[in-house]
């Protein structure tokens, strides 16, 4: 092998050694921050057709609806306990410390982030409350008491029906029907 062959093979295995190796350190830090999603259901019964259970340790979020009735306070301090539920017959113990959102009610949707702590308990570092689309703060929900809300998807509707209803109208007026606007 001339020293020209060499030099370029020695180059070329060098760069695709240093791309594999960043790229498993790439991978090293993303798999640290990645938080799988599972249902109550699927931390006790496992996930997929393998029911792949979640380790003890494992940093994940946790979607439900807190059952009524369940959630309970320590002391005068910010530690609370709740269950959550999904359409499966599990149920899980989320504990949390901390000020939970002002959306939070005993059967809300909610979603935690945490560390299984016990094969059915989760300890949450962080708890959002899900809400539907049709929220409105209640200085905003005063203001427009008596306005009809449209989606858009349904104003272009009422818009094209509008319009046909009115070319209606124009038609039977030049028809000489006698009803309808003045010009």
């Amino acid at each position: 092998m001339n020293p020209r062959r060499k030099k370029r093979l020695i180059m070329t295995s060098s760069i695709l050694v240093g791309a594999a190796f960043a790229t498993g350190l790439v991978l090293y830090a993303l798999s640290q921050n990645i938080d799988l999603f599972y249902t109550p259901t699927e931390i006790v019964q496992g996930k997929g057709d393998n029911e792949v259970k979640p380790e003890v340790g494992q940093r994940l979020r946790v979607g439900g609806l807190v059952v009524p009735g369940s959630v309970r306070r320590e002391g005068s301090g910010l530690t609370v306990a709740f269950n959550l539920i999904d359409v499966g017959p599990a149920e899980i113990t989320v504990e949390y410390e901390g000020i939970l959102p002002d959306l939070f009610r005993e059967g809300q949707g909610i979603v935690a982030q945490g560390i299984l702590v016990a094969p059915n308990r989760l300890q949450a570092s962080e708890v959002l409350a899900r809400h539907d689309e049709e929220y409105m703060p209640p200085g905003l929900a005063e203001a427009l008491k008596g306005i009809e809300h449209v989606p858009p998807s349904q104003q272009n509707y009422n818009q094209n029906n509008d319009n046909q209803s009115n070319d209606k109208n124009n038609g039977a007026e030049e028809e000489g029907s006698g009803g309808g606007y003045d010009r």
